[in-house]
């Protein structure tokens, strides 16, 4: 048989065995038509949105790595559409703006920075070089807010999936199953017409083995898409967890003020004695009268 034959006569034997399928044959296939369509349809939008997370991934942690400062990215305005490691950024960024802004801890700086130190003194350089600061409370806060984008990234990535999953497990038992029951029609239908030839088989035989084809035919794609899309939601998944810990560690050094208690309550009080003398010098306090010798100060009337 040639090359070209084969083709058109695997097509005229599919049209062939449809055609001669039973009720229950067709609404089999019909189900694993629709699989297939849910199938392919999460395989191509997965697959597009795996490669866009894996290149603006990329891109974020490059930029992320050349700066020390948490917010310094937000402050900038960039953006990496796509990236869950950015969606995480941002979540934890407005967290720890907002705290800085509505919780603050002001502390004195004192920024020395000798370049020769090299890159890790710029963390140091940046962290005794900012004033405010917010509490261990606030930042709890804020490694709140981590956990909770890194488990929603991670669910945003995993969507879908299932249908995948159910197509490779589901399809070949559904297909099975259309198969066995035209399998079953036919020698039912044999033994009620008691006409046991190759003819009368041959039909209902090949119309029930259909099923089968169409469930592996749909298990298949779907097998090797969702193995390579696992792997690639895996590697995406703990790129996005060592990134959190990497951020919080790093908001932590630079803005959470980890003074001992003494310097806390040194700074308070000089902060509440400042405050003090401000307000004893913007009201009016009346001069010292100077009193004679033997003179009695004069009473006030009210």
């Amino acid at each position: 048989m040639t090359p070209l034959i084969q083709p058109m006569f695997a097509a005229n034997a599919a049209v062939y065995a449809i055609q001669n399928a039973t009720t229950e044959g067709k609404i089999t296939v019909i189900v694993l038509l629709i699989l297939s369509l849910f199938s392919w349809t999460i395989i191509i939008t997965k697959f597009r949105q795996l490669m866009i997370a894996q290149k603006a991934t990329k891109k974020f942690l490059a930029a992320y790595s050349t700066t020390r400062d948490p917010l310094d990215i937000q402050r900038k305005g960039q953006e990496f559409d796509g990236a869950p490691a950015y969606h995480l950024y941002i979540r934890g960024a407005d967290e720890l703006a907002y705290q800085l802004k509505n919780n603050p801890v002001h502390v004195q700086a004192v920024a020395r920075f000798n370049p020769a130190n090299g890159g890790d003194a710029k963390t140091d350089f940046l962290a005794k070089s900012t004033p405010t600061k917010i509490s261990m409370a606030s930042f709890e806060a804020v490694k709140v807010i981590l956990e909770e984008a890194a488990s929603g990234e991670a669910m945003a990535l995993e969507k879908g999936m299932i249908v995948l999953s159910t197509a490779v497990a589901g399809g070949p038992f559904i297909g099975l199953l259309g198969t066995v029951w035209g399998v079953m029609s036919t020698f039912a239908g044999i033994a009620e017409s008691r006409a046991a030839t190759l003819t009368a088989m041959a039909p209902g035989v090949a119309a029930a083995l259909v099923a089968t084809v169409t469930g592996l035919l749909v298990a298949i794609p779907a097998m090797f898409a969702y193995n390579f899309m696992v792997t690639t939601i895996r590697h995406l998944t703990q790129e996005l967890d060592g990134f959190a810990s990497r951020y919080a560690n790093q908001t932590e050094h630079v803005y959470v003020d980890h003074r001992p208690l003494a310097d806390e309550i040194r700074d308070a009080n000089e902060t509440l004695a400042g405050r003090i003398v401000g307000a004893l010098k913007n009201d009016e306090i009346p001069a010292p009268v100077e009193l004679k010798n033997n003179e009695a100060p004069a009473l006030v009337e009210s």
